[in-house]
Order: structure tokens, then C-alpha cells, then sequence
């Protein structure tokens, strides 16, 4: 019966690595100079990145590399050997961990994603496949015009710089990135890796290593749901200027709609960032904007009052209230939409009334004449009412036409030009 080798399989790699005479708690050459452990980086992808909770997710291959002569073969054909994860716990690796993470742990499926590589003169390539979620110190001051720099620094837990240096094994060439790495708010500008030291008061000074990435987030995206309705809201403000001054309803309800809309706009945008305290440039620009259409219903306040006082003044100086309590001055809105505040109006519009009746007649009598002088009066009445419009205008109205347009169109030149 042949003889199972599987079964002194264990006893063969622990002779073979020598692990039973070695004490591997203590690192590659104790009490010598710091064992050199080169690192680099094989990026799978960027999950997630979060305003709120000021992190990042980011899956990667971090590989290990340093020499360690313990774990040295005898070996005629030079090759090395591959372990999983089970060797780890019996030999020295070293401890590196993420600086301000929150999460992160080893993947596990379907095996343990660990691979231990050892070359016969002690070189050793120790890699992991890691999720972890870190902390990204966000400035929100240009939200959501902003760029963004995150980083992930790793470190040594245990061993400062007189027990461990902790290096790119190849430069900038040791972080490497998936060519299909995106993001759904954000363009990854820059991929880059740094090193630098770390102080403790306690134990020293520490190698780091710094993950650089940069992020630039989509605007085109903000511009649907937040700047064009926040803009379309401040030009429906404007169309109260353009209607009769009397038509209280209307231009109240209007004034109302758009503060109660800007309203809902910014408090949508809020709830999709940090509550920071600084200005954002999307409050610059909703508060302008929000200003706007506040200043357009305070505008007709404005308006309505001084149209009252003079009205009253008129009452006292003649004696006389004008045409916007004249019971036919009401029933001739319900025609053509407009009130008359003199007697010669009201005349136009009778006559205007008449003649449509006449044309009407003439139409059904079929004269061909009564057809053409219908037009002509109907193109007469046309200009007549723009005319009485234009009149009953108040100035304020008049000049606020031309000047919100001006002042929303300035800001945006300015607020563009700055942010962007």
C-alpha cells in the first residue's frame, strides 16, 4: 500500500523553513539596523466616497516585501515557494497598519486572500487583498465646484525607524491603479504615492507612507437638480413685474411660490453635505438667488402700498375714488384682463365690446366687409391695451424689469468666473 505524503506534510515545510529553531516574535536581524520592508500598492477600486461621514472606501493589493535569512532554502533550482494564509501566524511579518481608518478587514472569500512567497536565499513577498474605509478631510468652502485630496498613510504599529523602514519598493512606480476605476460624483484626477515620518511623543518617529489621490466632482449634476431650478425660480420672480398691479392674487401666490420652492431647494441640498460651519459656494449662490426672489415680493409690497397712498391722496384732492372701485371697471376685466382707471378707457372698451358683436353679425350675414373691419378693430384694441398696461404700471415695477435682470446676470459672471 503506497503511503499518504500528505500526511507529514506539516513536519516537512517546518523543517524545511526551520521555524521550530528560530524565535520569530522578534523581527530580521534584533539588535541590528532596521529591517527594510518595501511596499506596493495594486488599487481594485474606490467604492464609495461620502460628504456626510468625510471617508472613502478603497479595495486594494497591498504587497510586502523584505528579506528575512531565518526562512532561507537550500535550493539548487532557485525557485520559490508558495504558502496561504496558515504560515502566517508561525513566522515574523510586519505590522502595518492605516492611519485614521474606521474599517477595514481581509477578504475571505472563498479562502482567506493572503499569499506568502518565499525565495530560497530569505526574500519574501507577503500579499493581502484589503477594504478599508478611511477618513478624508474635506473643505466644502467651493461645494460643489470643489477638488478634493484624500490619502490613505500606512504605518508600522510596533517598530519605529530604528527597527523597521518602511519604503515604496519602486518610487512612483510602486502605485499601480485600475485603468477602469470611476466614480459616479467625482473624476480621479491624480493618482500618487509619498513617504514621510510620523512623531510620537511616547515611542519615536515612525516611516509613513501616503496614498495620494485627487478628486474633482461632476458638476453637471448639481447644475440639473440644484442651479437650474434655483435660476428658473429667480426669472419666474421676475414675471410679477410684467403683471397689473391690482391683480393682488396673482402676484402674491406667485411671490409665495417661489420663496416656498427656493425654500425646498436649499433644504435638499443641505441634507446631501456636512453641516459645516462656512459658507459653501452653493449657499453663495442660493442665498443670492433666494434673496432675489424675496426682494421681488417686497418689491410688490412696495408697490401695492404706494399705489393705496396715492389713490388715497387722490380721494382726498378730488374727492373722487378711481376706477379700480368702479363696479364696470371690474366687469371689464372679466374680458380682457385689465382695469381702467379713467372713463375714456372704459368707452374704448365698451366700443371694443360693440364692434365685436357688429363683426360677429356681419360674419353671419356673410359680408366680407364686416370680416375686415373686424380685424382692423381687433388690431386696434390690441394696441389700445398694451398701451393702458404700460400706463398703469408703476415706476418701481418699470425699473425693477430692467434692474433684477441685471444685478441676477452680474452675480452670475462674477459667481461663475470666481468658482469655477
Amino acid at each position: 500500500m503506497r503511503k499518504d505524503s500528505t500526511k507529514v506534510w506539516p513536519l516537512k515545510y517546518e523543517q524545511l523553513l526551520h521555524i521550530e529553531e528560530h524565535d520569530f516574535t522578534m523581527r530580521p536581524g534584533f539588535g541590528g539596523s532596521a529591517v527594510p520592508v518595501g511596499i506596493d500598492v495594486q488599487i481594485e477600486s474606490i467604492d464609495s466616497i461620502s460628504e456626510v461621514n468625510m471617508d472613502f472606501t478603497m479595495t486594494f493589493y497591498l504587497r510586502h516585501y523584505w528579506k528575512d535569512e531565518r526562512l532561507s532554502i537550500p535550493s539548487t533550482t532557485n525557485k520559490s515557494m508558495t504558502f496561504d494564509h496558515r504560515l502566517i501566524q508561525k513566522i515574523w511579518v510586519p505590522d502595518i497598519f492605516f492611519v485614521h481608518s474606521k474599517r477595514s478587514f481581509i477578504h475571505v472569500t472563498t479562502v482567506e486572500n493572503v499569499m506568502l512567497r518565499i525565495h530560497p536565499d530569505g526574500n519574501v513577498l507577503f500579499c493581502l487583498r484589503i477594504t478599508v474605509s478611511a477618513m478624508c478631510f474635506m473643505d466644502f468652502s467651493r461645494f460643489p465646484l470643489d477638488t478634493q485630496n484624500c490619502s490613505l498613510e500606512l504605518e508600522s504599529y510596533a517598530y519605529n525607524e530604528e527597527d523597521l523602514m518602511l519604503y515604496w519598493k519602486r518610487g512612483n512606480r510602486s502605485l499601480n491603479t485600475d485603468e477602469h476605476i470611476s466614480l459616479s460624483q467625482f473624476f480621479i484626477e491624480e493618482f500618487s504615492a509619498c513617504s514621510g515620518f510620523a512623531f510620537y511623543s511616547s515611542t519615536g518617529w515612525y516611516n509613513r507612507l501616503f496614498i495620494n489621490f485627487v478628486l474633482r466632482r461632476r458638476i453637471f449634476f448639481f447644475v440639473l437638480q440644484t442651479y437650474f431650478p434655483a435660476t428658473l425660480m429667480v426669472i419666474l420672480s421676475w414675471v410679477s413685474f410684467w403683471i397689473d398691479r391690482r391683480a393682488v392674487p396673482a402676484r402674491v401666490s406667485l411671490g409665495i411660490t417661489t420663496v416656498l420652492t427656493m425654500s425646498m431647494i436649499i433644504s435638499g441640498v443641505s441634507a446631501s453635505v456636512p453641516q459645516v460651519s462656512y459658507l459653501k459656494a452653493v449657499d453663495v449662490y442660493l442665498g443670492v438667488s433666494s434673496l432675489c426672489v424675496f426682494l421681488s415680493v417686497i418689491e410688490y409690497a412696495a408697490v401695492n402700498y404706494l399705489t393705496t397712498v396715492g389713490e388715497w391722496k387722490q380721494f382726498r384732492k378730488t374727492g373722487k375714488i378711481s376706477g379700480m372701485y368702479n363696479i364696470d371697471a371690474v366687469q371689464a376685466m372679466a374680458f380682457d384682463g385689465c382695469y381702467y382707471d379713467s372713463e375714456t378707457d372704459m368707452d374704448q372698451t365698451s366700443f371694443s365690446l360693440h364692434s365685436e358683436e357688429d363683426s360677429i353679425r356681419g360674419r353671419v350675414t356673410g359680408s366680407p366687409s364686416a370680416d375686415s373691419s373686424w380685424m382692423k378693430r381687433r388690431k386696434s384694441l390690441g394696441g389700445q391695451v398694451g398701451r393702458i398696461v404700460l400706463e398703469n404700471n408703476h415706476v418701481i415695477d418699470t425699473y425693477s424689469r430692467v434692474l433684477f435682470p441685471v444685478v441676477y446676470i452680474i452675480f452670475n459672471l462674477f459667481y461663475w468666473g470666481i468658482y469655477v
